[in-house]
């Protein structure tokens, strides 16, 4: 329960920055029970009414996601951190938010992110390019 609320506390923190505001909560479905328990991941993107995850767009879901992840990983930090195509489903604005969140926990972890995006590519501290020199290969 401890390490549930300091996840909690952290999604709580991190969706909305993420997002550029609105709110964001993990409930456990049966607090009696929480080794069995499900949870419920509540968020409400900016302007709009709380959703079903299942009615959130893509990227909306990658950013809720993503939240989740950080949150996790907060509670039981690495100094190394791989992200692959993370980044993928997000429109412009999001991405912004996603690089400048990343680029802020960065502080605290060293972070490998493989990517296709050019904006991505465009803040990174360092960069190194991968190529197939034989298709399939």
């Amino acid at each position: 329960l401890q390490t549930f609320e300091a996840v909690r506390t952290k999604f709580s923190e991190f969706a909305p920055k993420l997002f550029g505001g609105g709110k964001a909560n993990l409930e456990l479905i049966d607090p009696t029970n929480p080794l069995d328990s499900g949870v419920e991941i509540q968020v409400r993107p900016p302007g709009k009414k709380p959703k079903n995850m299942d009615l959130l767009s893509g990227g909306e879901k990658a950013l809720c996601a993503t939240a989740l992840i950080f949150a996790m990983f907060m509670e039981r930090p690495s100094p190394l951190c791989v992200l692959e195509e993370v980044d993928a489903p997000l429109d412009e604005a999001n991405l912004m938010r996603f690089l400048a969140f990343v680029k802020e926990m960065s502080t605290q972890t060293q972070f490998i992110m493989i990517t296709h995006n050019k904006q991505s590519m465009q803040v990174a501290d360092r960069l190194a390019g991968v190529t197939m020199g034989t298709p399939g290969a």
